[in-house]
């Protein structure tokens, strides 16, 4: 007897194809390499969502995109792997219903904010979403020594207690979550995230000490809204430049 969840039904093929994208996207930009993934919550069905096998960002394809229930469950697998950290998707859709996609990734410029008691700041407006703050997740304050990955559905719900209302997150000696109230918007946070750490670095630097004029927390409200509409600009401008790398 097949013991799967039933699925949230069939899903638009443009909609499968854009979270393909949205892999390709993120190693065009510099935010995944061979590790990382992207998710959306199902649009259909809010106790499911989506997320492509075991693969390589820049790899993904429509055909390689699976359909999980929140326990990080694949509905079918059809003989794939799964990513040992979907749990991290499963756990923060649950406790955020405000969330529809999520993008785990080690780019290299943020992870240094997880490690040094010096908090990542909004440098500059795209990177607004930054200025109400960003927790960060130690694992081993609740699991003690670990191989650092978010494994199982504990270590999910942990990470999203640290995450609370904010939309980023760093995982210390491992990466950072971006989430968004869609996958425009998730990838828009990702991709922002990464580019704010190199400026901050590089102002932290230019600083010798002194002052950084980041944006405030109001000022950050303020930007970021804008960037959820002027977002879609660079998604279509990503969007189209994966497009011709396959066929759809």
């Amino acid at each position: 007897m097949d013991r799967s969840p039933p699925s949230g039904g069939v899903v638009a093929p443009d909609i499968i194809a854009d979270l393909a994208a949205a892999s390709r996207i993120l190693a065009e930009r510099g935010v995944v390499d061979g590790f990382g993934h992207v998710s959306m919550r199902h649009p259909h069905a809010p106790d499911r969502f989506l997320m492509a096998r075991s693969l390589a960002p820049a790899l993904v394809t429509p055909r390689d995109i699976l359909e999980y229930d929140l326990d990080s469950a694949p509905i079918q697998d059809f003989g794939y792997g799964s990513f040992l950290e979907r749990f991290i998707h499963g756990e923060i859709y649950k406790a955020r219903p405000d969330i529809h996609a999520v993008v785990h990734s080690h780019s290299p410029s943020v992870i240094p904010f997880g490690l040094v008691d010096k908090p990542i700041r909004a440098m500059f407006h795209n990177a607004a979403f930054l200025a109400e703050g960003v927790p960060v997740f130690d694992i081993s304050r609740r699991f003690g020594a670990t191989d650092m990955l978010v494994c199982d559905c504990a270590k999910g719900l942990a990470l999203a207690e640290t995450l609370e209302d904010k939309h980023i997150a760093m995982m210390r000696a491992h990466g950072s979550v971006a989430c968004g109230p869609n996958l425009q918007v998730a990838v828009f946070r990702a991709v922002y995230t990464e580019v704010n750490a190199r400026i901050q670095t590089s102002a932290t630097i230019l600083a010798e000490g002194g002052s950084i004029a980041a944006l405030d927390p109001e000022e950050g409200r303020l930007a970021d809204g804008p960037n959820q509409t002027a977002g879609m600009r660079a998604w279509q401008l990503w969007r189209a430049q994966v497009r011709h790398q396959v066929n759809w």
